[in-house]
């Protein structure tokens, strides 16, 4: 082979392991980045549980109140009728 064409073979060589080490970064880095997504969204997830579980107890704390000032109600028009 002449020289020009050794040059070539070498630097095309040269180029595919570039771009098989590129294409070996880029894939890493696309796991390293679906990893924090799906960190990212369990965490979400996990915040949209807790919010619901407050909210759940809040509806029942204030059910609670409800029935409490609903008695209430109920003793003070007893009283009013018996007066």
């Amino acid at each position: 082979m002449s020289e020009p064409d050794t040059f070539i073979l070498t630097l095309l060589r040269e180029i595919r392991a570039e771009i098989a080490n590129t294409k070996t970064e880029v894939a890493e880095s696309r796991r390293e980045t679906r990893a924090g997504f799906e960190s990212v969204n369990k965490k979400i997830e996990s915040l949209k549980q807790a919010m619901h579980g407050e909210s759940v107890l809040g509806r029942y704390a204030s059910a609670e109140f409800e029935d409490r000032i609903e008695a209430i109600e109920k003793r003070l028009e007893k009283l009013e009728k018996g007066h």
